[in-house]
């Protein structure tokens, strides 16, 4: 049983994570098009930076916000 409820939170939490990715591109489509360009002038080492610090804040919330 606490098996399926941990699939269940992580699947509820893939869903969230997938809302919040997919607003910018209702909200402003045009805006997201720019960005995007944009985005393809940055070196590889800062994207890589900018990704690995986005990924250890978010285990850090998980783990502070765990059950």
């Amino acid at each position: 049983m606490e098996d399926f409820r941990r699939m269940k939170l992580l699947l509820c939490l893939l869903g969230l994570v997938l809302f919040v990715e997919g607003l910018p591109y209702v909200l402003s489509p045009r805006k997201m098009k720019k960005w995007m360009l944009t985005i393809q002038e940055i070196p590889d080492s800062n994207l890589r930076a900018m990704g690995l610090i986005a990924m250890a804040l978010g285990l850090l919330v998980s783990y502070f916000f765990k059950e």
